[in-house]
This record gives C-alpha cells, sequence and structure tokens, in this order.
C-alpha cells in the first residue's frame, strides 16, 4: 500500500483553478519533490496534503485512509504531518531546546530531553540546545526546523522551499545532509522546489509541474535523459535543440552527424510514413558535445562560462545553430577560436518538429 496517494486532485480559487487533476503515489519511506516554476501549484498542491487547504475534486489519502476530499478534510493536527517552512518559524523566545521540544509538551519532562538531545545528534549541532535562533547561523536555523518537524515522529513531512533563503553552496550542501537525516529516519517526505539542483540532490522521484498539472513523474535520472515533453526537456538541465530529419523510424540525421534513438521516432500527423524526411527537433545536452581536436567537425567559440573543472562552451556551427559543450578546463580556447567537436549520444530525445504543443519523446 502506498503510504501517500493522490487521485485526481483539483483545487480552485474562485473560477481558477489552480491544480488540475493530479494524481501520483508516493512509498513508505520514499522522498519525492515537487518541482516547477513559480505559480504551477506545487505550494499549493503542498498546503492540499498538509490539511491547510480543501480540494474541489478527488480525494487524498494517507496509508489507504482518506484525510481530504470535496466537503470533508481531516483537521492537520489530526494527520500527524511535519512541516518545514520557507522562513523556519521558529519561536525567537524559546532556545533551541525549546523549538525543537514544542510539540512534544505532553510527554514527560526526561523524554522530551531524550528526544531533544537525539535529534540534536541527528542534526549535527550537539550541545547546542541552550542558544537561541538568532545565535545561529541560517543553515543551523533550517537543522533546527528540520529537527522540530521530526520530533513528534510524524507520518510523513513537507518542506516548502526550505532552502531557499540560503546561499546556493550551502543549499546544494544542506539539500544532501537533510536527505541523509531523512533516510536515517525511515522518514517519508515531499519537497517543493523551483531549483532542480536541490530536487536532484534528495529526491527519489520527482513530479515537474506547469500550469497546475504534473508533467512527468519519474526518477531525476528519466527525467534528464527521457523527458515526456518539450516543456520538460526545457525545464530539466541545460540544451539546444538542432534540427533533424528522419531517414528511418531509429535513424536521424542532424548537422553534426546521424544518430539511432532507442526507441522509434514519432513524426507529426501530416507525415504519411514516418521515416520519409519527417523534420524533428533533436535535444542536444552539453554533455553530448565532445572535444576532441582530430574530428573534422568544426566550431567556433562565441561564449565562454569558466566552472572551475570545467568550460561551458556555447559553440556556433557552420549553419549558424549554437550548441552548447562541457569541456574539461585545461583546453581554454578563446573567442573566436574553432575546435574540434564530435556527438557522443546515449539517449536521443526528438520531438516532432511541427506538433510542439503535443511533443513525444523518442529515445
Amino acid at each position: 500500500m502506498s503510504h501517500l496517494e493522490l487521485d485526481r486532485i483539483v483545487q480552485r480559487y474562485g473560477s481558477h483553478t489552480v491544480v488540475d487533476g493530479v494524481s501520483f503515489r508516493i512509498d513508505t519511506g520514499s522522498i519525492a519533490c515537487l518541482l516547477g516554476p513559480s505559480g504551477c501549484g506545487k505550494t499549493t498542491l503542498l498546503r492540499c496534503i498538509a490539511g491547510f487547504e480543501p480540494i474541489a475534486e478527488g480525494e487524498i489519502r494517507l496509508e489507504g485512509t482518506p484525510v481530504s476530499r470535496p466537503g470533508f478534510g481531516l483537521p492537520p493536527e489530526r494527520r500527524r504531518i511535519g512541516m518545514v517552512f520557507q522562513d523556519y518559524a521558529l519561536f525567537p523566545h524559546l532556545t533551541i531546546a525549546g523549538n525543537i521540544g514544542f510539540g512534544l509538551r505532553s510527554l514527560p519532562e526526561q523524554r522530551i530531553a531524550e528526544r531533544v538531545r537525539e535529534l540534536l545528534a541527528t542534526v549535527g549541532l550537539a550541545g547546542q540546545e541552550g542558544k537561541y535562533p538568532h545565535e545561529l547561523s541560517g543553515g543551523q536555523q533550517q537543522r533546527v526546523a528540520l529537527a522540530r518537524a521530526l520530533a513528534p515522529h510524524p507520518e510523513l513531512l513537507l518542506l516548502d522551499e526550505p532552502f531557499s533563503n540560503l546561499d546556493v553552496e550551502l543549499r546544494e550542501r544542506l539539500s544532501l545532509e537533510v536527505r541523509s537525516i531523512l533516510k536515517k529516519e525511515g522518514m517519508t517526505a515531499i519537497l517543493v522546489t523551483h531549483d532542480q539542483h536541490e530536487a536532484f540532490a534528495m529526491a527519489d522521484e520527482i513530479g515537474l509541474m506547469a500550469d497546475g498539472r504534473i508533467q512527468q513523474w519519474d526518477t531525476p535520472y528519466n527525467l534528464y535523459h527521457r523527458p515526456a515533453n518539450r516543456f520538460v526537456a526545457d525545464f530539466i538541465g541545460q540544451g539546444v535543440f538542432l534540427p533533424g530529419t528522419v531517414l528511418g523510424d531509429r535513424q536521424v540525421d542532424v548537422e553534426l552527424g546521424r544518430l539511432s534513438p532507442q526507441l522509434p521516432l514519432e513524426c507529426h500527423p501530416g507525415c504519411a510514413a514516418c521515416g520519409k524526411g519527417c523534420q524533428v527537433q533533436v535535444l542536444l545536452r552539453p554533455d553530448d558535445i565532445v572535444h576532441d581536436d582530430h574530428s573534422p567537425l568544426r566550431a567556433e567559440v562565441v561564449h565562454r562560462a569558466f566552472r572551475g573543472a570545467e568550460f561551458l562552451y556555447t559553440l556556433r556551427l557552420e549553419s549558424g545553430a549554437e550548441v552548447l559543450a562541457l569541456v574539461p578546463s585545461h583546453h581554454n580556447h578563446a573567442i573566436g577560436e574553432k575546435i574540434g567537436i564530435r556527438l557522443d549520444i546515449d539517449h536521443v530525445v526528438a520531438f516532432r518538429g511541427q506538433d510542439e504543443h503535443h511533443p513525444r519523446p523518442a529515445q
């Protein structure tokens, strides 16, 4: 049985539909993520799960028991759900121990103290129980907020943009730390974020949202290498599209060479016979383009971004089209220089060239 199940959830503000028919399941101990741009409905959906918002259609079930449906909603305090907010929401007048133990006040003092010490050790803040929130850094405050949410042993943990107030380096480090803590606790969790790096670092599975709908629910690997539509391909990672001509159901020509997808290509409905000259758009990621001094294919460096171990080069092809390439940083090429390149693609992703409103992947 799934730990959490959403069945065709719809939520509206007046006549405006914010969540539009969302369904998914999360198994016990899994960390999921609702990822998407601002305004896509992900935070509203999280609030529906927590019980802060009613739903207009569908049903939400926790361990098989309905907790939300039209006209009925189990109160948030009875759902055994913990929540970590974007602004931490720590009580400034309470010590760290007081914050973490706030939801345990019905327990004996000794048991509260034991649980607080246990969680402080888990989140790497042992010995800090007597301090106040303002005496801690932003990353430490976020760990306190996490410990407070975990203290009552919730059945599900919800994290709403928990790292957005932190700098990039700290966000990436905390994402990995929080994942480790949740796995150690055996916690089922849902993260909401607009940052795909956070999503990839923390989540076992990700639901990418747009316009109130799940565009693809999948593993981080599949979202990157097997996007279900053009929106997913554009949102996840970096990449460009090159026009391609289909030669057969598993062959397509692009400017840089001939590719052989693992799955049959799908052409637009106007094609009488797919594979006979249909036009498609082929997705090329920066790691699909390899710098090779011996290659006869040349491309001009038009921009470069230094990333320490590597450069991200923007390269102009003979046709004028531009592609991206990740190149080890000891290959330091100047703007305007022409370098040799070749394709090295494991997953070919192509979309119908004249049907972008309803694209289909070919891999």
